[in-house]
C-alpha cells in the first residue's frame, strides 16, 4: 500500500481548471491522520484508501473536491 510520507509535498489539479494546482505538504502523521499544510494554513485530515493508495479531501468533502493521493508527489 502507498502511503503518506512525513516531508513530501503532494498535488492535485482543479476538475474544472487543469492549470489550477494545489500543493499540499505533509508535516506530521499517525496511523489514522496526517497534518498537512495546504495554501498557508495547517489541516488535519483522515486518509482513506482508494485501490491501496492512500488519499485524501483537504478542502473538504463535495462534488467536485480535489483529492490529493499518496502516488501524486511534486517534482
Amino acid at each position: 500500500m502507498t502511503k503518506f510520507e512525513i516531508g513530501k509535498t503532494y498535488y492535485c489539479r482543479s476538475a474544472c481548471d487543469h492549470n489550477c494546482i494545489w500543493n499540499v505538504e505533509v508535516i506530521s502523521r499517525t496511523e489514522k491522520t496526517i497534518k498537512v499544510l495546504i495554501e498557508g494554513k495547517a489541516k488535519t485530515l483522515r486518509p482513506y484508501i482508494w485501490n491501496g493508495i492512500e488519499s485524501a479531501l483537504p478542502l473538504g468533502r463535495y462534488s467536485l473536491a480535489p483529492v490529493i493521493s499518496a502516488d501524486r508527489e511534486a517534482a
